[in-house]
């Protein structure tokens, strides 16, 4: 059978063409106009302000809006997850698999006086110029950073007040809201503040009352016992001992930290030279007004002394051999932990509460729960001249000046961008103990 004809549509379907040519080159032309056009005048960006309210008013508006708003989701979802409860049942933070656990090496405090010649002790005198009168022969501080002399911080902790003096930046001359400590009588003793249940140190010259920063109270999440306003020494034991780069370099007690890697039999050999123990095992300090305000959050004090040029933190530091501090040891009862290295930042710096916060939320996240550092413990008394060691190193001079002359006022003065007054009296170099020298 043969198929039935068909219709020539040869025409029509050419004229369709043809016509479909004429509208996409029309609409070519178009979007060329509208691209020119845009180029020449970029359109408006849309704001929550000219969005249609029929919209979804909560819709990011730029790229950046989108960035930021996702950041602030993250942010608000961190602040609502309990990471310290989620701790106790990680794999990776089983207390008993501490390997630094219980590596203390027992030392037993000793009267200063038992001793022919007692160990240099901390913490002392730090103004510039300042050396102590212990004897200590040829034995020097480690005069180089921590890092490089491959040690390590192996725990964080800080103490009420200042432990060491700084002439003009933490001394008796200081204010808090608990007062001060009196400058000591045998240069006597420091007294108890008022109402404090640990013995605190000396506070720094920031304090304005006036001011709410110093002020307005935080509300502390992690950290306890803590007061804005008040004045805290931090400490960060640092040792080549410890178990650097892992997941148990930090401890509490600090001491399990140092020893980690370092029994009893190695220690003994290593310290028949204590010069080897004070290459080995330093401790850096800065003293830190706390404030309630986040111009001054720092996120990161866990790693040790904040270091900033710019800042004028930890750029003016004093180093010395000395020893353990705290209070079961005072100018009768000395250390034996020593002679270890000290690196004493001279200057006082605001700090914000949230930054303590920080660093004591970081604390409870390590294996060895450092719970028991997350609050001011007391400041030992300030040690005689007697009990420091005579070899004092300025991080800022070539080498140790050898002139017998007591600082000039512009030396003991603090920074100005820290706002601490700067020292007035001018007999208070003669009466403060110790050996001053430029």
């Amino acid at each position: 059978m043969c198929p039935p004809s068909q219709k020539d549509n040869t025409g029509t379907l050419k004229a369709a063409v043809g016509v479909l040519s004429v509208s996409t080159i029309g609409l070519l032309a178009a979007t060329i106009a509208l691209a020119v056009k845009g180029n020449q005048q970029p359109a408006p960006t849309q704001t929550m302000a000219t969005m249609d309210p029929k919209e979804d008013t909560k819709a990011p508006t730029t790229v950046e809006d989108a960035a930021k708003e996702d950041y602030a989701t993250a942010a608000t979802a961190a602040v609502l997850t309990d990471f310290v409860g989620l701790r106790e049942g990680s794999m990776f933070l089983d207390f008993t698999d501490n390997v630094c656990a219980g590596a203390q090496i027992a030392v037993s405090n000793k009267l200063c006086a038992d001793m022919d010649v007692p160990p240099p002790q901390a913490g002392g005198n730090v103004t510039k110029g300042y050396v102590g009168s212990l004897d200590v022969g040829e034995l020097t501080p480690n005069k180089n950073s921590y890092w490089s002399s491959a040690m390590c911080p192996v725990n964080v902790h800080w103490h009420a007040g200042s432990e060491h003096w700084s002439a003009g930046e933490f001394d008796e001359d200081g204010v808090g809201p608990n007062g001060n400590q009196k400058r000591p009588e045998w240069a006597g003793d420091r007294d108890l503040a008022a109402g404090q249940e640990v013995r605190a140190g000396f506070r720094c010259h920031h304090y304005d009352a006036t001011d709410p920063k110093f002020t307005t109270p935080y509300e502390w999440k992690y950290c306890t016992q803590m007061e804005v306003g008040e004045t805290y020494e931090v400490h960060w034991p640092h040792s080549a001992a410890g178990a650097c780069g892992t997941i148990d370099q930090y401890q509490t007690p600090f001491y399990d930290g140092v020893f980690c890697n370092l029994d009893a039999a190695t220690f003994t050999a290593i310290a028949k030279d204590p010069q080897n123990i004070a290459n080995a095992v330093g401790v850096h300090g800065q003293v830190f007004t706390v404030v309630n305000d986040e111009a001054y959050y720092y996120p990161d004090m866990i790693r040790g002394m904040i270091v900033d040029k710019k800042k004028n933190m930890g750029t003016d530091v004093h180093h010395y051999t000395g020893s353990t501090t705290g209070t079961s040891r005072d100018n009768e009862m000395c250390s034996l932990y020593a002679p270890i290295t000290w690196q004493v930042d001279r200057k006082c710096h605001k700090i914000s509460a949230s930054s303590f916060d920080k660093l004591c939320f970081d604390m409870l996240q390590q294996r060895d729960n450092m719970k028991d550092d997350v609050y001011p413990h007391g400041s030992r008394e300030l040690v005689k001249d007697s009990l420091v060691a005579n070899n004092a190193w300025d991080n800022t001079a070539a080498a140790p000046a050898e002139a017998e002359a007591a600082p000039s006022a512009e030396e003991s003065a603090p920074a100005a961008e820290e706002s601490a007054p700067a020292e007035t009296d001018p007999e208070v170099a003669d009466t403060r103990s110790g050996n001053l020298r430029a």
